[in-house]
């Protein structure tokens, strides 16, 4: 009866993650509940701005890099290929661009990693998070990567109980009860796969993606494409938004976005 043990430890590690999971996505918000048709409603009447769009989409770099190429466009920043920025015109027109060029620094240039990373912690920042997350239509920080740790937690607790049905199989002089071992494998430890398996299938439909800062509501919003008219660059800053830096035609701005070249100088170089 040494197999009982293997099972013991398969429906523990199955039930834990499970449990965890559940807890994670109610505790987050990120199952549907009474308080999900307020924000259905408050979400049905609320217009989209370009930044609250980049933060649904991608979170507070999605937001920086849409300021980046936003300022780039309109000739007020230099995004060069070698991923430096060079400030051209130092009054930021609302407080995200004001936001970016206190980052860059006094120098007016600096390399674009350090200037997201900094932005992106700004208080101009949070307060587009804080607001989307009162209005219900944003997760709380930190919501999407618990989930997804305990999708995997699940995923993992899938796996030991593959393990450990493997490990019973192969162990010789073990008995695995009437029907035979393979009979027996299936019985026992087939009800915790099932358990792991039919959680990670409901968190598929129910809360994925996982790493979204969008809940539902926010979700539902993006998939209307409720993003005000703008500028003349409108359609490009829009796509950026909603799908990121893959999303812009210009390689050298992609490049720049990306980083560029620790090495290869400062934006003003390449004017």
């Amino acid at each position: 009866m040494f197999w009982v043990l293997f099972l013991l430890v398969a429906w523990g590690a199955a039930a834990f993650s499970c449990i965890r999971l559940c807890l994670v996505a109610a505790r987050t918000g990120l199952l549907p509940d009474a308080s999900d048709d307020d924000a259905r409603d408050l979400g049905a009447g609320h217009e989209l701005t370009l930044y609250e769009t980049a933060f649904l989409a991608g979170g507070p770099h999605r937001v920086i890099d849409l300021t980046l190429v936003t300022m780039h466009l309109r000739r007020r920043l230099l995004l060069a290929h070698t991923g430096w920025a060079t400030v051209v015109d130092p009054e930021g027109r609302d407080e995200m661009e004001r936001t970016v060029i206190r980052a860059i620094g006094p120098r007016g240039q600096s390399p674009i990693p350090p200037v997201r990373a900094a932005a992106a912690a700004a208080d101009s920042v949070r307060a587009l998070a804080d607001r989307l997350v009162a209005a219900g239509l944003a997760r709380p920080v930190g919501a999407g990567s618990d989930v997804a740790a305990a999708v995997r937690g699940v995923r993992g607790a899938a796996l030991l109980v593959v393990a450990m049905a493997a490990v019973v199989l192969l162990v010789p002089g073990q008995d695995h009860g009437p029907g035979g071992p393979v009979v027996s494998l299936l019985a026992w430890f087939g009800l915790p796969l099932a358990l792991t398996l039919g959680c990670l299938a409901i968190a598929r439909l129910e809360v994925h993606p996982y790493s979204s800062w969008a809940s539902p509501a926010g979700q539902r919003l993006l998939a209307a494409n409720q993003v005000p008219p703008g500028a003349a660059v409108h359609d490009v800053l829009s796509a950026l938004a909603v799908r990121g830096v893959r999303a812009v035609d210009d390689p050298a701005l992609r490049s720049a976005l990306g980083g560029g070249s620790d090495g290869g100088g400062p934006a003003g170089h390449d004017r």
